[in-house]
């Protein structure tokens, strides 16, 4: 007597059908996690009034390239990591030569790259020169002659007499500044963790639908 034992459909074949789909499910649902954090991320970022350029930094990429994988991971990363971790911390940042931070006035307008002045910079393109005003209570001062133009910005004055010129402050001087914390990451990254799960497994179930 022969026995002969078929097993239909072919086994093999459905587990084989089977890790594909977990693999497109694992791809697609790591892929679409890394792309909403990376949205929820700049979100954060323009809310906190930090600028459409800040949140263009934050950056989303999957691994492996080019392929589906039940071990597909995505990252998402700044490529300002220092200026985003700083609003993300609140930390306290002291002067590195252990004197004074200046902190710029309206009137010092900003750097020749769009940022924050430093006094060299704002003496050597005004022609005007700081001079240290000490006070006992609140933040000593750097303040300059001069007059304030239509932007209210510090400039020299134009006038033989001295007619307009006043003492204007261009820079508040600390000893130390306590960032605010203006930003949440790691709220998002649970967030977008917690939802990988249930997310793989609808995708895995679309799969088997369609």
């Amino acid at each position: 007597m022969k026995l002969k034992l078929e097993i239909t459909p072919d086994l093999v074949a459905m587990m084989a059908a089977e890790i594909k789909a977990g693999e497109r499910a694992v791809s697609t649902a790591t892929r679409e996690a890394g792309n909403s954090l990376k949205s929820a991320w700049r979100a954060q970022i323009t809310g906190a009034g930090l600028g459409q350029r800040l949140a263009r930094t934050i950056r989303s990429e999957q691994f492996p390239k080019g392929k589906t994988s039940l071990n597909a991971a995505a990252i998402v990363w700044s490529k300002a990591p220092v200026i985003i971790g700083a609003h993300d911390t609140g930390p306290l940042i002291r002067s590195k030569n252990g004197f004074w931070l200046a902190i710029p006035t309206p009137a010092a307008g900003k750097s020749a790259r769009g940022g924050r002045i430093a006094p060299g910079e704002w003496e050597r393109r005004s022609g005007l020169r700081l001079r240290f005003v000490y006070r006992r209570t609140g933040p000593s001062l750097l303040v300059a002659e001069g007059r304030l133009n239509a932007r209210g910005r510090a400039v020299a004055s134009r006038s033989k007499t001295g007619r307009g010129v006043t003492t204007v402050p261009i820079f508040l001087l600390v000893p130390q500044v306590q960032l605010r914390k203006r930003l949440d990451l790691a709220r998002d990254a649970a967030r977008a963790q917690d939802a990988l799960p249930g997310a793989i497994v609808t995708k895995w179930v679309e799969g088997h639908i369609r």
